[in-house]
Formats: structure tokens, sequence, C-alpha cells
């Protein structure tokens, strides 16, 4: 599964999700049985050629529609949180579907 989030930095151990508008790199993570399998990193958003399944934003409101047209589920967490926060999240089921 595939699952892309907006952050603010490259940087593994710094790196914050950040509202899509800020975003200075975008992750994509392949995530399989529990487990962060690769993390790949994109400097734009639509440099991503693979099919997303998930995309995980910082706030409600976001611009989502460019996602739900792509039929990505989109979900958010909180603002500021690192990748393992999120992820941990994702796993744990505590992240919120995203209203537009």
């Amino acid at each position: 599964m595939l699952i892309e989030l907006p952050l603010d930095t490259k940087d593994l151990k710094s790196a914050k999700l950040v509202p899509m508008d800020q975003a200075r790199v975008w992750a994509l993570i392949d995530f399989d049985e529990g487990v962060v399998k690769s993390i790949d990193f994109y400097d734009m958003r639509e440099d991503i050629e693979e099919m997303v399944d998930y995309a995980i934003v910082a706030r409600q409101g976001e611009p989502i529609w460019p996602m739900l047209e792509e039929n990505i589920f989109v979900l958010v967490a909180k603002e500021g949180a690192s990748i393992d926060e999120v992820i941990e999240g994702y796993k744990f089921k505590e992240l919120h579907e995203a209203s537009y």
C-alpha cells in the first residue's frame, strides 16, 4: 500500500507533516503488513506516478479534490506530526477521514 504525505524536509528524523501549500517535499511511503518498506521523496505531488492508496494531510479543509479525483482515500493527522507519529496513527486507525 502506498501512502503520500506533505512534509517540511527530506530528513527522516526531523520531517514534520505540514499543510499542502507549505510542503517542501512529498513522501511516498510503501507500507505493507504493518511495516514501512521504503520512503521515497518527491519535490512535487504531481511527480508521483505510482497509484497511491492513501494521502494523509495536516488539517481539515485542505484542497484535496485532486486526490479524490484520483480515487485516493484522504485522512487527517495532526499538523507537525513526525513520519513515525503519522504511520502509528494510521496503523492504529487513529486518523480521521478528511472532509471537503
